[in-house]
């Protein structure tokens, strides 16, 4: 059971080898919200991410015997680091199974603990059931990343370091996969103030829990659709899942697209790297219907690879209309070319990319296509200069952003 006895007993554990990320207040989400907004920084966790706490309070619980024979689990990454970490730390030998799709830097970073990693899957259900496999063939004492109560325990000191940071906190938001850390954080945080409200986050497209609770029973989604790879999973916990019931207030869904653009509020606003998954809980301010409450959010980890980091920065930038991409039809005659970067220099737009294509018509005499993609300060700068081009007596016309790293 997840007692307060329980949860001390793994607060005192874990902080043997965790951060203690204390609350960051945020002006910039307290301003654009009408909330007290603080965040959770776990993504200045030790392995980048909150699932150390469950992972090493759990192995701490286990037999010696169990640690001998070895330890298994399966991860999309941040729990395969907790697992890896804790194994090393009492000397046992740890099988990590990953999704394929597992960016390379928890790959890595799961090796470099020492533990063997495995990919198996496209998503975390398919190697967590291999995972099962290999611990039933090879007699392996499996972890499981959240359907675990004694997992949760580890989990929900969070919480605890949350109320002492902030005793009067109204409202926490936490990040949703197969809902162990809410299940922990929930439970607690319930019985050290039973009127503060719990609301997990989930993916739109991966809302395993939100059709759950909705149909009163554990349900497994046919697929999932998500850059938030940490929280893409099909299956709540069936062990957990009664105590979800019980101390989640409500569940909030975002787009994808949420994420990406408050991954460029956290860099520009507080100089911090945090996971699509750790950014859910960011994302789901502007769902709230309240103003003037000191919300918590969890920021429950900040492994990311590089080509992801890129990938979601040009993407924040698109929507935000900070590089848009536009065609215009000129002549085909000297001079044309350096008219329309006079008319965009004037308006301060900056031109980082530029394609000529001589061979949109069959008669060049004619026209040419000009496709240029500027950085703009955003929707308003970028409509000036659109109707600026259109006084210069061009006819832009908006495309679809193409790469521009």
């Amino acid at each position: 059971m997840l007692t307060l006895d329980k949860f001390e007993e793994a607060t005192e554990i874990v902080s043997k080898v965790t951060n203690r990320t204390e609350l960051v207040y945020s002006d910039y989400f307290s301003m654009t919200t009408g909330n007290k907004v603080y965040l959770k920084p776990e993504n200045m966790q030790v392995t980048g991410a909150y699932k150390i706490r469950g992972a090493y309070y759990k192995i701490s619980t286990l037999s010696k015997e169990e640690r001998e024979k070895g330890l298994i689990t399966a991860s999309a990454g941040n729990h395969a680091q907790g697992v890896a970490f804790a194994a090393k730390a009492y000397g046992a030998k740890a099988v990590i199974v990953m999704p394929t799709t597992t960016p390379l830097i928890k790959v890595n970073r799961t090796k470099s603990y020492g533990a063997t990693v495995l990919l198996h899957g496209n998503v975390y259900d398919e190697a967590c059931n291999y995972a099962l496999y290999l611990a039933k063939e090879k007699g392996y004492t499996f972890i499981h990343p959240f359907d675990d109560e004694t997992v949760a325990t580890g989990q929900g000191t969070i919480a605890m370091e949350i109320f002492k940071d902030l005793p009067t906190v109204d409202i926490i938001l936490v990040p949703v996969g197969g809902g162990g850390l809410a299940t922990g954080v929930s439970t607690l945080a319930k019985q050290l103030n039973p009127h503060v409200k719990v609301i997990g986050v989930e993916p739109a497209g991966a809302a395993c829990l939100k059709e759950s609770l909705k149909q009163g029973k554990v349900v497994t989604l046919p697929g999932v659709d998500t850059i938030a790879d940490g929280t893409a999973v099909k299956t709540p916990g069936s062990n957990i899942f009664p105590y979800l019931q019980k101390n989640l207030d409500d569940i909030i869904t975002v787009d994808d697209k949420e994420l990406i653009v408050n991954f460029l509020d956290m860099i520009e606003n507080h100089k911090m790297v945090v996971e699509n998954s750790g950014l859910l809980t960011v994302a789901a301010l502007k769902h709230l219907d309240c103003e003037n409450k000191k919300v918590v959010c969890i920021l429950s980890g900040g492994n990311m690879d590089i080509i992801t980091v890129a990938s979601v920065v040009q993407n924040g930038l698109f929507q935000r209309d900070r590089i848009f991409t536009f065609s215009v039809m000129l002549p085909d005659k000297p001079g044309e070319l350096a008219n329309v970067a006079d008319v965009i220099g004037k308006l301060q737009g900056n031109i980082i990319k530029l394609e000529h294509n001589q061979f949109v018509s069959l008669n060049r005499n004619s026209a040419v296509e000009l496709t240029i993609t500027l950085e703009a300060f955003g929707h308003e700068h970028k409509e000036g200069i659109l109707k600026g081009l259109v006084a210069a007596g061009y006819n832009p016309r908006l495309v679809s952003p193409k790469s521009v790293y």
